[in-house]
């Protein structure tokens, strides 16, 4: 896969497991800044798409990155040296586990795409299964991390398979981490809802807003709302 380039940037993708999608580029361009966030953590970085998307949308003036993968790590660090944000953003090569034994700092922004085929089946490829398999980061770690690392008024903002959802928001609330926005993604009008946008926050609120987004009418025919979405960062929106 070559470099993907988007509006203000460039991401190069060869060397990472997890090339970039679809749930990577709506998350950075979902998740909730509208209080400002000064800093910003992103759990599994893979390229660096999100963090760099941030980067883009917010005035954070730390921006930091996870990934534990030697290969996605030392790509997503290019990716950030080579972006007009160089100087807010740093990726870390660590696992969550070891990043949390000594927090450093509290996050106003904490964002994941996490690692979630829990099947049992492998495939040839190692790195791609580190990448994608849940036991690369079970939901409860990232959660917990995020309770731990996150400041009084910060927001975890996360994407999760739709049949997910349930359990994520169970554990969730287990660290009093209650959602206040859900997204539910459909491919097509008539497909069944695939993803999940959740965001939460430590206040508890019994009305949070839950809508739908559908990102295509028809192949290539991109609906309203997934374009007013993704046009600051998709160079054909």
């Amino acid at each position: 896969m070559p470099k993907f380039s988007f509006k203000q940037f460039i991401v190069e993708q060869d060397r990472s497991a997890m090339k970039i999608g679809t749930d990577g580029v709506l998350l950075g361009a979902w998740a909730p800044i509208d209080h400002n966030p000064f800093s910003i953590l992103d759990i599994g970085a893979g390229t660096g798409i999100i963090a760099l998307m941030l980067a883009q949308r917010s005035n954070a003036e730390q921006i930091d990155a996870l990934e534990i993968d030697e290969d996605a790590f030392e790509q997503a660090t290019d990716n950030f040296e080579n972006s007009p944000w160089s100087d807010r953003l740093f990726c870390f090569h660590a696992g969550l586990d070891e990043f949390i034994e000594e927090p450093e700092d509290e996050y106003d922004l904490i964002i994941s795409n996490p690692p979630y085929y829990s099947e049992d089946y492998k495939t040839e490829n190692e790195q791609r299964d580190l990448a994608r398999f849940q036991d690369a980061m079970p939901f409860e770690d990232l959660i917990e991390a995020a309770d731990l690392l996150l400041s009084e008024n910060g927001i975890l903002a996360v994407i999760i398979p739709y049949k997910e959802e349930e359990k994520f928001l169970a554990l969730a609330q287990e660290f009093e981490l209650y959602p206040f926005k859900i997204t539910h993604l459909k491919g097509t009008p008539t497909s069944e809802i695939k993803r999940s946008l959740l965001a939460f926050s430590r206040i508890e609120t019994t009305d949070h807003n839950i809508d739908e987004l559908i990102i295509e009418i028809e192949r290539h025919v991109y609906t309203p709302e997934y374009i007013a979405l993704t046009k600051e960062f998709y160079l054909k929106m």
